[in-house]
């Protein structure tokens, strides 16, 4: 097993990375799916640890926090896939809080931890993040907004599991799509 320092500075350098890449602004949303299980090594729902998913915490939140970016950590699916915010990002947002606190067997060792560390956590059935790391297979994909764009770090894997990222960016409506870049539509 993996160090659970080295998880850290993993994680942290996942989200650096992906910083980098989404051009996030101050007040976006970064989603986080999270499967401790498959970080060490095992099948995702059938392996989880507190203490592996709080290393991942302990490196992704403070480049978030610097940036002023929001994390959304996602709940597994027997809270179907719902998310972890603070309740200032959910009014903010107009999103619908929903009864339910996650546990480590129910929601997960991810959302559990971030439950535990916000200031004051709500859940929501959804957000549409700006950018987003899927670590072992979370499908974070239905808390992305339009258009998703895959990001290749330097990385592929955060402990043993699988690490897929995204970005997002406006659609392209009409016109010629050669007139325009991602950045030039922010």
């Amino acid at each position: 097993m993996i160090e659970l320092s080295e998880l850290t500075a993993q994680a942290r350098r996942a989200t650096e990375e992906l910083l980098e890449a989404a051009h996030l602004e101050t007040g976006d949303i970064f989603v986080v799916g999270c499967s401790s299980s498959e970080i060490r090594g095992g099948r995702i729902g059938h392996d989880s640890s507190m203490e592996v998913a709080a290393a991942v915490l302990a490196g992704v939140l403070p480049p978030l926090q610097e940036q002023g970016v929001y994390l959304a950590a996602q709940c597994c699916e027997h809270l179907n896939r719902s998310i972890v915010i603070e309740r200032e990002v959910a009014k903010q947002y107009g999103c619908q809080i929903v009864a339910a606190i996650p546990q480590p067997h129910a929601g997960g060792s991810w959302a559990t931890n971030c439950w535990r560390t916000f200031k004051d956590p709500v859940l929501v059935e959804e957000v549409k993040a700006a950018a987003g790391m899927d670590i072992g297979g979370t499908l974070i994909g239905m808390h992305l907004r339009r258009v998703a764009v895959p990001v290749r770090l330097s990385m592929d894997h955060i402990g043993e599991a699988i690490l897929l990222c995204a970005r997002t960016r406006p659609p392209f409506i009409g016109g010629s799509r050669a007139v325009y870049s991602d950045t030039e539509v922010r």
